[in-house]
């Protein structure tokens, strides 16, 4: 009773309370908007994306099955070039990294202990066939007087004897020659095979021998090159139906992340037999290797395809393609 007589007494502080009620009010209100649209930005379900839609015509085709693993890159032919001569070095025809062909030339020993030698037996040789031509001479007199009996027989099989005994030491001498002919080729120490040629391994000064190990330079063959790689026993079936049906089946070199692609082959062959502790067997791939960008004993990841007959793809007369990406492309 008394505070509703003090607000007759003072009717303006009705009033100013009212005021502040409805401004409070309209403040809850004006901060509560944003509020609500956040959070029903942030709750909402998101609109669902475009997708679009394209049509092709389907095919039937082989889809091929590619298999990756990991290989070594290996030359078919490394040759450790050696004299086949005893001698001094006096030259080295080649530059370490060369690419070089069969048969160019890549050092020379000293000819002339070999060249003198030749002339010695060329001059045996001229000594010997001299006798022997003596001796011929004396054995066609000695037939003519046995047949009187101007000479006893036993002379004329002796006459006999040492023509064929000259005869085998003209062969003899022939043979040296032949044999210091092929020494003084053996002096011009040339390629067997083409390929890139190595650091070099002697100095030109040194004295050489046949016997020696470690040779003078190492060249190994980069075209083409091979890639050895394994694959699970239980492709074994597959592949050798392939082979001997002389299907080409291609294989890819790989850096060792699968970022760049080294090179394009084929399969060549397949070992003779399975490592029994993996499980798997050896396959050779063949590279061109014209850029050569694959090099011996660099491990390269290869991708090869395994044929794969009844893995095809069917349809009618068209078929839809759709993602979210785009239209979807040839997969593998």
């Amino acid at each position: 009773m008394e505070l509703a007589s003090r607000l007759r007494r003072h009717p303006y502080v009705l009033g100013s309370i009212a005021l502040l009620v409805a401004v409070v009010g309209a403040g809850t209100l004006a901060l509560s908007g944003p509020w609500r649209s956040t959070a029903g930005a942030q709750g909402g379900a998101p609109a669902p994306p475009r997708v679009p839609v394209a049509m092709a015509l389907a095919r039937t085709r082989n889809v091929s099955v590619y298999l990756n693993g990991l290989g070594a890159v290996t030359p078919l032919n490394t040759v450790t070039v050696k004299s086949r001569v005893d001698g001094e070095l006096i030259a080295v025809r080649f530059q370490e990294g060369q690419i070089v062909s069969s048969g160019e030339l890549l050092a020379e020993i000293d000819p002339r202990p070999f060249e003198a030698q030749l002339t010695q037996f060329e001059g045996q040789l001229e000594r010997d066939q001299a006798l022997l031509d003596n001796a011929r001479l004396d054995l066609t007199r000695f037939q003519e007087l046995v047949k009187t009996d101007a000479v006893p027989r036993q002379q004329l099989d002796t006459q006999v004897s040492l023509v064929h005994q000259l005869e085998g030491t003209v062969k003899n001498d022939q043979g040296q020659i032949d044999a210091t002919k092929v020494q003084l080729v053996y002096c011009r120490i040339t390629s067997p095979i083409a390929g890139r040629v190595g650091l070099r391994l002697v100095d030109p000064g040194n004295i050489v021998h046949a016997t020696d190990t470690g040779g003078l330079v190492i060249i190994t063959q980069l075209q083409p090159i091979t890639v050895i790689f394994t694959i699970p026993e239980d492709s074994i079936p597959t592949v050798l139906e392939q082979l001997r049906q002389g299907v080409r089946l291609p294989v890819e070199a790989y850096d060792r992340e699968y970022r760049r692609k080294l090179a394009d082959g084929a399969l060549l062959t397949i070992d003779n037999q399975v490592d029994p502790t993996t499980g798997t067997v050896r396959l050779k791939a063949q590279f061109p290797n014209t850029d050569n960008r694959l090099f011996p004993s660099q491990f390269a990841a290869r991708r090869w395809c395994r044929p794969q007959p009844s893995s095809r793809a069917r349809g009618g007369r068209s078929s839809t393609c759709c993602g979210p990406t785009g239209p979807s492309g040839s997969g593998r």
